[in-house]
């Protein structure tokens, strides 16, 4: 397990163990969270006016209903479509937006950290506290969303979303527990250098839960990162036994299927040869969120549609969430 990951479980446990003791013992001591940048942050009261200069913070706090915590969105914030009325904040801007805005707290991610860290001390020097976290890992999202709970006074709604959570999780398991062979799948995550995802990241954990072997379990990560270097030599090493070229889509990959089909050399693919490739949202299995289930569900759609038609729909909604049409794109013969 990455160093990052170690210190958000390590915080999460901790935090969980001093509020255990609050309640027992009556102390006044305050419960507290270390971020991703080591940062150990007292939660006293819950924090009350929230910037969060990341989409996936913003679509979690409005699934904990501490939306009305929010004093400011990203500005690639676009779920939920209320997220899109609060006020627009940059890592661009100046500080000096920041501090009119009088936030209490500022959520960021290790990249705005790295990067900006000007921007940052700056805040921390007007006393404003700064909390860095992006999981990489499922195990990782559930300390992420008691984190968020506990900064916002939403440990009871987190709590509860990761119980959904894990049942929906074990409902799509089950409707492939019975389903072989499985389809060997390579899941794309970067079209241009030929990268992949690290075993155990979100995306891989989404394509097993949909019934998918990940072929490329030999895949080495970049950096502290969910992607890992593949190359284009190894893909069609494996050519022969890839039955699914899964692809995300977004930001990130905008690939489409005929660029896919397409690439030179890929027709050693089999899965290319017999036009069996799926894209799928970026946003759905890369971001830390609740809607991981929506990606799992439009992954199963591609590796079982007769299997995921109905009964994922109904997981779904069982979960409190909706399918998203036109989000999946799929090339497949039979």
């Amino acid at each position: 397990m990455k160093r990052h990951a170690r210190i958000i479980t390590t915080a999460i446990v901790a935090a969980a163990m001093a509020m255990g003791a609050q309640q027992a013992a009556a102390s006044p001591a305050a419960p507290q969270i270390t971020d991703q940048a080591g940062r150990i942050v007292a939660v006293a009261r819950p924090f009350e006016r929230i910037i969060s200069l990341y989409g996936a913070h913003t679509e979690n706090l409005f699934a904990l209903n501490a939306e009305a915590s929010l004093a400011g969105v990203s500005r690639h914030a676009s779920y939920p479509p209320e997220a899109m009325q609060k006020p627009v904040f940059s890592y661009h801007d100046g500080l000096e937006s920041f501090l009119a805005a009088a936030p209490d707290l500022v959520l960021i991610r290790p990249m705005i950290d790295r990067g900006y860290a000007t921007l940052v001390r700056g805040l921390e020097k007007n006393g404003i506290t700064v909390v860095s976290l992006q999981p990489a890992t499922v195990d990782e999202m559930y300390a992420y969303w008691r984190a968020l709970g506990l900064l916002t006074g939403r440990q009871d709604r987190a709590e509860a979303q990761i119980a959904t959570f894990q049942q929906a999780v074990l409902a799509f398991r089950e409707l492939v527990r019975d389903l072989h062979p499985r389809p060997r799948v390579y899941f794309e995550a970067i079209h241009k250098r030929m990268k992949t995802f690290t075993p155990g990241s979100m995306p891989v954990f989404a394509l097993e839960a949909a019934g998918g072997i990940n072929l490329a379990v030999d895949a080495k990560q970049v950096r502290n990162t969910n992607i890992a270097f593949y190359g284009k030599e190894r893909i069609l090493s494996r050519g022969p036994e890839i039955d699914v070229y899964l692809a995300q889509r977004g930001t990130m990959n905008p690939v489409t299927i005929e660029q896919i089909r397409t690439e030179p050399g890929f027709a050693l693919i089999a899965a290319i040869r017999n036009d069996r490739i799926c894209l799928v949202d970026e946003v759905l299995v890369a971001r830390p969120t609740r809607r991981l289930l929506t990606g799992i569900d439009q992954i199963g759609r591609c590796l079982h549609p007769s299997v995921f038609e109905i009964e994922g729909k109904r997981i779904l909604e069982r979960a409190g969430l909706t399918r998203i049409p036109g989000h999946i794109e799929r090339r497949m013969t039979p």
